[in-house]
């Protein structure tokens, strides 16, 4: 774990278990381009959480529109948040969110990599 440590150390708790399990047989090269490919799309959950707050006294949405939920994220624009109940329960699950989307990230960033074999 030290050693995935050292390529993101911004990665807290499940997503550093997720990123030491994916890259787990990774030699350095593979590494290095994961880690490159991989942070390029991460988001990080304090702006999910920043951008959520920012939806209760600006615009609804906006952290729908960052994880690559543009329906949602237009949803949410036009209901004020589903008339904020929307908002306070991703207030509530900000970290889920950016768990489920930097995990399609990894996934991703692996795959492009040729990495991952399907």
């Amino acid at each position: 774990m030290a050693e995935i440590f050292i390529y993101f150390p911004e990665a807290r708790g499940q997503e550093l278990a997720l990123l030491q399990e994916m890259t787990k047989d990774y030699n350095d090269k593979q590494l290095q381009n994961f880690a490159t490919l991989y942070r390029a799309r991460r988001r990080d959950p304090q702006m999910i959480l920043l951008t959520t707050v920012l939806g209760f006294v600006i615009v609804a949405g906006i952290q729908r529109f960052l994880i690559g939920q543009i329906g949602m994220g237009l949803l949410y624009l036009f209901t004020a948040g589903l008339c904020f109940i929307g908002t306070i329960i991703d207030l509530i699950n900000y970290q889920d969110l950016a768990l489920e989307y930097n995990r399609k990230m990894a996934l991703e960033a692996a795959t492009f990599a040729g990495m991952v074999k399907d």
